[in-house]
């Protein structure tokens, strides 16, 4: 399958792993192919970030998955639901922290077996190796990015495809975009037609 990705998603995939291996992460998540993305220059997701009045914040998105990172992975949105049943999420990770050190739900997970994570499974296994196993979330990001570049008759899967995969899906990675004004549809927008700016 990876034959269909180009020379872009494929930097975009190994760039995913190896901000996992920086982060000291057993697996690769969806936030690390976002920051991978963030990593990318002259290609078409850049261009998508960059007409979308990104460039100057991504500092600002990477500081938003730290701290999602800090929250155990957890989205603001899961946080307003825990909080809707009466858990108060930031005062759990605060306690936490004082009796662990900052950081300590991050390195919880970093040991969790989580669903969908094992080695060798599926069509990208052959593409990244030995490397971390993706999770089912990441997984699924790339099997995202095949349907969306089959719905746009695109001959092949880019990075602007694993964009907009992570922009459609629910969780950290499309929260931290939507918040600096990057969504699915404005992405469509500029990758597409239907705005000033098209990319080429």
């Amino acid at each position: 399958m990876f034959e269909r990705f180009t020379k872009d998603a494929r930097a975009v995939v190994l760039g995913a792993v190896g901000h996992a291996e920086r982060l000291n992460a057993e697996t690769v998540e969806e936030q690390h192919m976002l920051l991978a993305l963030l990593d990318r220059e002259a290609s078409r997701a850049s261009f998508a970030l960059t007409s979308l009045g990104l460039a100057d914040r991504r500092e600002s998105v990477k500081r938003a998955l730290a701290e999602a990172r800090r929250r155990g992975g957890l989205s603001r949105a899961d946080a307003d639901a825990l909080s809707g049943l009466g858990i108060d999420l930031s005062k759990i990770v605060s306690r936490v922290e004082e009796a662990h050190g900052e950081g300590a739900l991050e390195a919880e997970r970093k040991g969790a077996e989580r669903k969908g994570a094992g080695r060798g499974k599926g069509w990208w296994s052959g593409f990244v190796g030995g490397h971390r196993p993706f999770t089912q979330g990441a997984k699924d990001v790339l099997t995202e990015s095949l349907r969306i570049a089959l719905a746009q008759r695109d001959r092949y899967i880019g990075d602007e495809h694993l964009l907009l995969a992570l922009a459609a899906r629910p969780g950290v990675p499309a929260e931290a975009l939507a918040d600096h004004g990057v969504t699915y549809a404005s992405l469509r927008r500029v990758l597409y037609g239907g705005g000033e700016a098209k990319a080429g």
